[in-house]
């Protein structure tokens, strides 16, 4: 079986220690809506009006230690931005915000920054370029690669 060609992943639901801290980090750095609330213990969170991308609860995590470095788990969830300007308003965001971030790398397919929410899970955001533009061998399968990416360049681009 293979799955569905049009199959998308729809959202990402994490475990987090704080709540209130979480919905800021995605509302107020990430630049998600609140769509909904459940009391102390949940918030869903989206762009552009969907019913949610982002699930936050804290019912078996709140005041929880941030899993060790090299526990299993989630590595990072990718956030897709629409092109470069989009990306580069993201990351400026995200400095202004603060944020560390843990590295960054022109994929060939696509340009990517890495740095992690408040209860450690890794991010990346990210733009893909235009299929036509993919690296490929000599036999036409795909090359991707893990070059450096201009921050600067990147932040030049956006609004």
């Amino acid at each position: 079986m293979s799955a569905h060609p049009d199959t998308r992943i729809g959202h990402v639901h994490l475990k987090v220690a704080d709540l209130d801290r979480a919905v800021a980090f995605y509302r107020d750095v990430m630049g998600f809506a609140v769509t909904q609330r459940y009391g102390s213990q949940a918030a869903f969170l989206a762009a552009g009006g969907y019913h949610h991308h982002i699930g936050l609860n804290t019912w078996h995590s709140r005041g929880g230690p941030q899993p060790a470095g090299d526990a299993t788990g989630l590595y990072h969830t990718a956030f897709l931005y629409p092109d470069r300007a989009a990306l580069g308003a993201a990351l400026k965001s995200v400095i202004a915000a603060g944020v560390p971030i843990d590295g960054a790398a022109d994929h060939g397919v696509s340009e990517a920054v890495y740095f992690r929410d408040p209860d450690g899970n890794g991010i990346e955001i990210y733009r893909d370029r235009a299929p036509r533009d993919w690296p490929r061998d000599g036999n036409g399968d795909l090359a991707m690669v893990n070059a450096p990416l201009d921050l600067d360049a990147l932040l030049a681009e956006a609004p």
